[in-house]
């Protein structure tokens, strides 16, 4: 099978997983009580709630130490960590889960169909991707449920379920504030092609994929977002934004009340680019 744009390959694939502290973020705040813990790959991202940690998505099992050391550097202790929140059951963002665990007790969260899945067909968890790493699924504690609150001090953070890049994507819609203004920040948990495209679903067999994806994108497209968040680095330019945030710290880039309508827009075009790029037979390098 020929190899497809749309397929898992990162940028600089074998040495992101030799090298992965060439890879690293330092950790900063995003907003109030959000932060970024994540690394130039991957999101990753801490809430302070004033009762304990939540922490969404734990990264590549390759990068853990990079996340446990920016909850440090953060003045924040992992073992304060009380809910793990995962956008879906890749290993990419579940790398760090069992050591987390292991260190603070934190309650797991997953969505349904993902932890169905971790159950019935683990091969959907795509371990075999992580090449480098030694990696195992977890058992989640709480298994999410489309419309669920997950409360813990002073943050409610809704799920919605938002299948397609897996079957279990949850994206979280909550309140984060700095004591002057409360703005609502928005995370779509699974914005990727890579398990859309023809050979994922030739290899796994998820021809229900695209049309939940499809579907999951107007479900969400309404929401009202200030501070859009990255399942991935790139899908919000957390990069791109720190770097003009540091430059300019008189306005923070990170809040933007358009960006998610992009956001939304911009995926739903990628997604039927690539289908024009199937039929025409153009995705195939």
């Amino acid at each position: 099978m020929k190899t497809s744009k749309y397929d898992f390959v990162p940028a600089n694939y074998e040495d992101f997983y030799c090298h992965p502290e060439k890879y690293r973020v330092p950790a900063f705040r995003i907003f109030g009580n959000l932060f970024f813990t994540g690394n130039t790959d991957v999101g990753s991202y801490l809430i302070d709630t004033g009762a304990g940690l939540i922490l969404i998505d734990t990264t590549y099992p390759t990068t853990q130490a990079l996340l446990i050391q920016s909850i440090w550097e953060l003045g924040f202790n992992p073992k304060d960590i009380k809910i793990i929140l995962h956008t879906h059951g890749h290993f990419d963002h579940f790398g760090a889960t069992a050591l987390l665990k292991s260190l603070s007790g934190a309650q797991l969260y997953l969505g349904m169909r993902d932890a169905k899945n971790f159950r019935e067909r683990p091969e959907m968890a795509l371990l075999d991707c992580g090449r480098h790493a030694c990696q195992e699924l977890f058992v989640p504690d709480v298994e999410l449920s489309d419309g669920d609150i997950i409360r813990l001090g002073n943050a409610a953070i809704r799920a919605v379920a938002t299948p397609g890049h897996s079957d279990g994507v949850m994206s979280f819609f909550f309140d984060v504030s700095d004591g002057k203004r409360t703005l609502t920040a928005g995370l779509h948990g699974g914005a990727g092609m890579n398990s859309l495209n023809r050979n994922f679903i030739a290899r796994y067999g998820n021809t229900h994929s695209r049309a939940e994806f499809t579907a999951s994108l107007a479900k969400v497209r309404g929401e009202k977002v200030d501070i859009v968040l990255g399942n991935h680095s790139a899908q919000n330019d957390t990069l791109g934004k720190l770097k003009r945030w540091q430059e300019d710290t008189g306005s923070n880039p990170f809040v933007d009340p358009g960006e998610w309508v992009r956001l939304i827009d911009g995926l739903r075009a990628r997604f039927d680019q690539m289908l024009d790029d199937e039929a025409h037979n153009l995705d195939c390098l």
